[in-house]
């Protein structure tokens, strides 16, 4: 009988640490002490700029600071951006482009954990550049009609609206959203790469999920926008949910069988339907089972430093179907990093997931 109670009692706990290391939380720590590891900045190719993906990665890991309450971890992560700051930084870019503009994102998600002014202030100066020339129709003239701007620009106007509560931003995001949505998604609710690019990339239709699961938590149902958008988003999940693979991932080219499985994309629409079950505006038993089935597939291509794998490198849109499905693919890029953050960051803060002490 003790035999017995001793093998039940290691038993257990062996099944404690295993769910342990396999927990949400473990897994965000890991994804946030890769960044905190670079020893250098991903910049642009000129050395001016905080690439967006880190910036998305560092936002992301300063949410799960918050989540957590580990002041020391948000330390460190604010430290590594301090530079931020400086006048002649080499972190900020000043070029009038999506890709750029977005670095606000980081400053404005500095603010709202700390009340720096200063931080504030910067971020709503490069809000405002992304919507200083405008073109006939109203829209930004930075708007390219590519599927990766909807978060681009949706993100940076929306995280400024965050920061503020002024409905200028959210204005601007959900009218570059109403314009964008009707020329992009398919009968099928997928979207196009963008012009000349008839094809659905993963990530590409992984942005468009993200924003537009970001953009219903806040746009109120009276929003004269809010059906148009909350009706693409719908139509998307429902699509999403016909093309995942069977192992829980999403391909390369969404709607081809032949692709690779793609883990960024995976991640931005397990995250969106995350957030959409969350808000209660995705009801159906059918997107739990997808996004779980996601996450478990997801979290199995995470290795021990906490770095996700199977992640398309920055991809340009192209005409040719053999350009993406012969994409690299790497290890531990921020393009996975951060969005594999926000699916976990969502478990962690609405799922009924208990954070282990």
């Amino acid at each position: 009988m003790k035999k017995l109670k001793l093998l039940l009692t290691l038993g257990c706990t062996v099944l404690f640490f295993l769910s342990r290391a396999d927990s949400p939380e473990l897994h965000a720590r890991k994804i946030a002490g890769d960044l905190l590891r670079h020893s250098s900045y991903f910049l642009y190719e000129n050395g001016k700029g905080l690439h967006y993906s880190e910036v998305f990665t560092a936002a992301a890991s300063l949410k799960t600071s918050e989540i957590l309450k580990d002041k020391s971890l948000q330390d460190s992560i604010i430290g590594r951006y301090r530079e931020l700051l400086d006048l002649n930084s080499r972190l900020i870019s000043d070029r009038a482009h999506v890709d750029h503009n977005v670095q606000a994102v980081l400053p404005l998600a500095i603010y709202k954990l700390t009340g720096n002014e200063n931080y504030r202030k910067l971020g709503l100066k490069y809000a405002d550049y992304q919507w200083a020339e405008i073109d006939s129709t109203g829209l930004t003239t930075q708007a390219r009609w590519w599927v990766d701007d909807m978060y681009m620009i949706g993100m940076l106007q929306l995280s400024a609206y965050r920061a503020t509560g002024d409905h200028t931003y959210l204005d601007r995001a959900t009218k570059m959203l109403a314009a964008y949505l009707p020329k992009l998604q398919q009968p099928n609710g997928l979207f196009l790469h963008g012009p000349g690019a008839p094809f659905y990339w993963c990530r590409g239709n992984g942005w468009v999920a993200a924003v537009l699961a970001e953009i219903l938590t806040d746009l109120p149902a009276t929003d004269p926008n809010y059906k148009l958008i909350f009706g693409a988003y719908q139509k998307m999940m429902n699509a999403l949910v016909v093309f995942q693979s069977e192992n829980g991932i999403w391909r390369q080219l969404i709607d081809y069988q032949y692709s690779w499985g793609e883990s960024s994309g995976t991640a931005m629409f397990a995250f969106a339907m995350t957030r959409g079950i969350d808000q209660g505006i995705l009801k159906d038993e059918k997107y739990k089972i997808s996004a779980n089935k996601a996450l478990n597939a997801i979290l199995a291509h995470v290795n021990k430093a906490g770095q996700i794998r199977e992640v398309c490198v920055g991809t340009n849109k192209m005409a040719d179907r053999d350009f993406y499905l012969e994409r690299p693919r790497v290890v531990g890029d921020f393009h996975g990093q951060a969005p594999l953050l926000w699916l976990i960051n969502e478990k962690l803060t609405h799922s009924k997931y208990s954070v282990l002490p």
